[in-house]
């Protein structure tokens, strides 16, 4: 799997939802290798998408149609100043890997200064949280080739995910997340209270 990340300051989070629906509902299903995406604008007016496909490839492919361009040069418009892209060659799903049902979804983004060790910790079960964590619906990972990072969590809802925050993570898990956590920089945390999604049919 291959995810693209996009960012950037919303003008218009109205907008961007209507352009986003559009995209899947008349270039999405043409587009070769599309996957599906979790969208959303912070409180403070940042939008983040996480659109996953089967490849790199296929997303170049994708990014090269003059349908994408086009839809590109009106949804951009709905930003205030730049709009980042960020490439993640290595992806990696936990639990559920999300829904389209989720209510809430917590995105964390930071560098890691070491991405073999964090490759491993994306890479491990997690099952043992499901436990002790049901409102954990699932998340991604995705690492780009300069450190970069981007986890999504989709939780059921907001008040079920602040009452999970609680709670003691199992003894495995929390060791795991405290080594990975010593490699990240730049951390930031950003909460999806209206997420939207698209998906494949």
């Amino acid at each position: 799997m291959f995810i693209q990340v996009i960012q950037g300051i919303c003008r218009d989070a109205d907008a961007l939802r209507r352009q986003t629906q559009m995209w899947r509902e008349e270039i999405g299903p043409m587009a070769e290798g599309w996957l599906g995406g979790t969208y959303g604008v912070t409180d403070d007016n940042r939008f983040i998408g996480v659109v996953r496909f089967e490849s790199k490839e296929a997303a170049a492919r994708n990014s090269a149609r003059p349908e994408q361009g086009a839809w590109w040069a009106i949804t951009q418009k709905s930003f205030d100043g730049n709009v980042t892209f960020h490439d993640c060659d290595e992806v990696a799903l936990f639990l559920d890997g999300g829904s389209d049902d989720a209510g809430f979804v917590q995105v964390i983004q930071g560098r890691v200064s070491d991405p073999a060790p964090f490759r491993a910790f994306m890479h491990q079960p997690l099952d043992s949280l499901r436990a002790v964590r049901p409102e954990i619906i699932g998340g991604s990972f995705a690492l780009a080739p300069d450190g970069h990072f981007t986890q999504t969590v989709a939780f059921r809802s907001e008040a079920e995910a602040r009452e999970g925050e609680s709670k003691a993570m199992p003894e495995d898990v929390a060791k795991s997340w405290e080594d990975a956590m010593a490699l990240m920089q730049d951390v930031t945390f950003m909460d999806l209270r209206h997420p939207w999604f698209a998906s494949k049919d």
